[in-house]
C-alpha cells in the first residue's frame, strides 16, 4: 500500500474522530469513538488516482452505512486533506469461491454530500456473513420462513368498535409497508383480543402484494432465545445482520424484553437500521409503551415514533359478528337469541370466544343434531362442569399480582425490594407446586431468572413459612385463590 496514501487516510480518520461531537458528555463520546474505530478499522484505502479514492470494505453493508451516516464527515475530511472534487469508490469484498486464494471484489461508485453531519448512533460491529437463526445447524439453509398462519388474514378478521381504528391503520400499512407515518405500529391490549391476528394479517397481505419482500413474524421469547444462542457462539453480529435483511418485522409480546439489557441493545440497533432504511416494524404488547417497565428509555421513545393503537375486548355486537363469521364458514346458522347467548358466554377476549364456538361446532358435528337455544345452554353447561381448571405460570403470576396489588412487569423485574421480591418468590414457589415446569422453565417465565434463583426461592418459602406467620398466611390464602 502507498505509504503517502495511508498517511493521508490516517489524517482523514483523525479529522473525523476529532469531530465526533454528537455526544453530550465524555462517556458518550468514548462510546462513539469506539464505535467509529470498530467501523473504520476494517476499511482500507487502496488507491488514489486523479482524485478518485477507492476504499476496500468487507461488504455492501459497510458501504451503505458509511454513505448513510458518515459521508458528510468523510467529505469534509477528504476536502481538507486531499482537496476539492474527490470522487469516492468502494471495492466490496464478496464471498471467496472455493479454491480461490484472492478475495473477489466488486467496485462501486460512491456519492457525495455537501453538508457535513454527524450520526448519533450506530450498530455495534458488522460482518459480511449472514446467518439465519431459524435454520437448525447441520441442515441445509433455506429461504426465510415468514412464520405466518394463513387463517390470520384480513378476510378472517372481524372489525368492531374495539378494533376498527387499529384494523384501518394495519390495512393502510399493508398497502405501503415502511412508507407510511405508522412505523412502527405498536398494537397493545389484553390477552386474546386479536393483536397477533392483526399483525400477521399485515404480513400476509404484504407477502401477497409484494412477493419479493422478506416478511418475518416471531415472538419476543424466540427473539431472546436466538440472541442468547448467538451471544454464546460469539455471533451477535451475524444475528443482527440476519434481521437487517427483513422488510417487515413483526414481533409479538415485546414487553418480555423487560429487564434483558443485552437483548434490548441488539434490538435497538436492529430497530434503528430497519427504520432508517424504510422497513416496516410491527410490535404487539399487553401494555402501552409507557407502561412497560425495565425497558430502555431510548427504546420506549422509538416505540412512540409511529403509532400506538389499543385493541380492547370486543363488545357484544362484535362478539356476535365473530360467531357468525366463524360458524358461517362451517355451514352453521344460528338464530338471533342463540347468537346473543353465545356472545354473552365469552365476555373477555376473542380466544375464549373461539373456544366456545369450537365447542358448538363439535357438538353439532358429533351428534348431528339441529341446534336450539336449549341444547346450546345444555352443551355449554356440560363443558363448564367438565372443564378442569388449568393452572399455568401466567395464571399464577396473575393471582399473585392481584393479591399483592402489583403489576406483572414489577414481578418480572430485577428489583430486590421486599414488596416485590417476596411476591416473586411466592410465584416461583407456586409455579413449582402446581405445574410440571422445570426450574429453568419457571426462571424463563419469571423474567429470565436463573434456575438456581428459582430453587433458592422455593426453598426459602418452604422454610420461612414454617416460622413466619405472615408468610404462612400468604401461602395459605394464595393456595386457595389459585385452586378456586
Amino acid at each position: 500500500m502507498d505509504e503517502n496514501l495511508m498517511m493521508v487516510w490516517q489524517k482523514c480518520l483523525q479529522f473525523m474522530r476529532d469531530n465526533l461531537n454528537a455526544a453530550e458528555d465524555n462517556s458518550d463520546l468514548k462510546k462513539l469513538e469506539k464505535s467509529f474505530d470498530l467501523l473504520f478499522d476494517k476499511v482500507q484505502p487502496i488507491s488514489l488516482v486523479e482524485n478518485n479514492l477507492t476504499l476496500m470494505v468487507p461488504s455492501d453493508f459497510y458501504k451503505e452505512y458509511i454513505e448513510d451516516n458518515y459521508l458528510s464527515l468523510l467529505s469534509a475530511a477528504l476536502k481538507k486533506n486531499i482537496g476539492k472534487g474527490v470522487k469516492l469508490w468502494y471495492s466490496v469484498m464478496e464471498n471467496k469461491p472455493i479454491g480461490q486464494e484472492k478475495p473477489v471484489t466488486m467496485n462501486m461508485k460512491g456519492k457525495s454530500v455537501p453538508t457535513p453531519k454527524v450520526q448519533e448512533t450506530m450498530p455495534q460491529g458488522f460482518s459480511s456473513n449472514i446467518v439465519n437463526p431459524f435454520v437448525v445447524p447441520g441442515i441445509k439453509k433455506v429461504n426465510i420462513d415468514s412464520n405466518l398462519k394463513a387463517d390470520f388474514s384480513f378476510d378472517n378478521y372481524v372489525e368492531g368498535e374495539s378494533n376498527k381504528f387499529a384494523a384501518t391503520v394495519a390495512k393502510s400499512i399493508a398497502k405501503r409497508p415502511g412508507a407510511t407515518a405508522f412505523n412502527p405500529l405498536f398494537l397493545y391490549g389484553g390477552y386474546g383480543v386479536g393483536k397477533t391476528h392483526l399483525g400477521q394479517a399485515v404480513g400476509l397481505e404484504v407477502k401477497s402484494q409484494f412477493p419479493d419482500k422478506v416478511v418475518l413474524y416471531l415472538s419476543s421469547e424466540k427473539f431472546i432465545q436466538q440472541f442468547i444462542s448467538a451471544a454464546k457462539a460469539h455471533k451477535q453480529t451475524e444475528f443482527a445482520n440476519f434481521y437487517q435483511m427483513v422488510d417487515v418485522l413483526i414481533i409479538d409480546d415485546i414487553q418480555f424484553l423487560s429487564g434483558k439489557s443485552a437483548t434490548q441493545d441488539s434490538f435497538f440497533h436492529i430497530f434503528d437500521y430497519l427504520h432508517q432504511n424504510g422497513k416496516q416494524i410491527i410490535l404487539t404488547s399487553d401494555k402501552a409503551p409507557v407502561d412497560i417497565m425495565d425497558i430502555q428509555d431510548r427504546i420506549v421513545s422509538r416505540f412512540k415514533w409511529g403509532l400506538s393503537a389499543e385493541i380492547k375486548s370486543p363488545d357484544l355486537d362484535t362478539r356476535k359478528k365473530i360467531i357468525e363469521d366463524k360458524l358461517s364458514r362451517d355451514g352453521i346458522v344460528l338464530t338471533e337469541d342463540m347468537l346473543d347467548f353465545l356472545a354473552s358466554e365469552a365476555k373477555t377476549n376473542v380466544r375464549e370466544l373461539i373456544g366456545v364456538i369450537n365447542s358448538v361446532i363439535a357438538y353439532s358435528t358429533i351428534y348431528k343434531s339441529d341446534l336450539s337455544l336449549e341444547l346450546l345452554k345444555e352443551t355449554i353447561n356440560k363443558i363448564a362442569a367438565n372443564q378442569k381448571k388449568i393452572i399455568n405460570i401466567p395464571y399464577i403470576q396473575e393471582v399473585v399480582c392481584d393479591y399483592f396489588g402489583i403489576k406483572r412487569e414489577q414481578l418480572l423485574s430485577k428489583t430486590r425490594k421486599r414488596e416485590i421480591a417476596l411476591p416473586r418468590q411466592l410465584a416461583m414457589y407456586f409455579a413449582k407446586e402446581f405445574t410440571n415446569a422445570t426450574f429453568t422453565k419457571i426462571g424463563e417465565e419469571m423474567g429470565g431468572k436463573d434456575h438456581s434463583t428459582v430453587m433458592y426461592a422455593c426453598e426459602t418459602i418452604k422454610d420461612v413459612s414454617k416460622i413466619d406467620k405472615e408468610v404462612k398466611k400468604y401461602v395459605k390464602e394464595l393456595t386457595e385463590k389459585i385452586k378456586s
